[in-house]
């Protein structure tokens, strides 16, 4: 099978690698240049938009600009999906710019390159449907992600981004927090300390782009902040009131 990717970023790469791995040939396509993964071959966008499966590997905040731009070029019988941290709005995206005769999924592998390390098997990968779960190709789909080992979790784009506004947002809120406060490695660290460097670790490999696009473009993301401050609030004034 033929997957494409579009986008050859820090998880485009390492997405390209994950499907190389599972046996597909992987083509890719990049506006910027990148070095190619081993066994990925170098394509035209065109050729991409063509392939069997194609996974758009771009910043949430560039994908509705690349839409516009190639939606309407994509293959007649490809396999369209993104891979989005957050899935209200591409989905949204995707309806408006590809034809609707184009079968689409939204999907959001939870894991990148430093998560996703030491190997898929039991990480979640989520599935929103936008064209027919009914539909053979979408359990093409899911019979791939499986043999790749993953957890595949399928819900609604709504439920997916409530969830996440809560998990993947709050810990790169967290990690960027204490990243600002100059948090570093001691030798006299805790396990505590240790598993919270890790989340710093692995949210500032991220780009600075992925955590403002995880809170401007998840609608549920304002309220998981403010429920944020208004805990750390809490504790704030119980210790007030030890200390009075």
């Amino acid at each position: 099978m033929l997957a494409g990717v579009y986008g050859l970023g820090r998880f485009g790469t390492f997405w390209a690698t994950c499907l190389r791995d599972a046996g597909c040939r992987v083509i890719a396509y990049s506006r910027s240049e990148h070095e190619l993964p081993e066994g990925v071959e170098r394509a035209t966008e065109d050729e991409v938009l063509s392939s069997d499966l194609l996974f758009f590997t771009v910043s949430i905040s560039a994908f509705e600009g690349v839409l516009e731009k190639v939606g309407n070029r994509i293959g007649e019988n490809t396999i369209v999906m993104d891979t989005c941290s957050v899935k209200i709005y591409p989905a949204e995206w995707m309806k408006k710019h590809i034809p609707a005769s184009r079968f689409m999924i939204a999907t959001h592998p939870m894991f990148g390159p430093d998560s996703g390390s030491h190997g898929l098997s039991g990480l979640p990968v989520v599935m929103c449907p936008i064209s027919p779960k009914s539909d053979e190709r979408y359990g093409i789909v899911k019979k791939l992600f499986e043999s790749m080992k993953l957890d595949v979790l399928e819900m609604s784009a709504e439920e997916h981004d409530e969830e996440a506004a809560y998990s993947q947002g709050v810990t790169h809120f967290v990690g960027r927090t204490l990243s600002a406060m100059g948090m570093k490695p001691t030798p006299i660290a805790t396990q505590g300390y240790k598993s919270l460097m890790t989340i710093v670790e692995q949210t500032c490999n991220d780009p600075m782009q992925l955590f403002y696009d995880l809170q401007r473009y998840n609608p549920y993301a304002k309220e998981m902040r403010l429920s944020l401050q208004v805990a750390i609030e809490k504790v704030l004034n119980a210790l007030r009131r030890e200390e009075s």
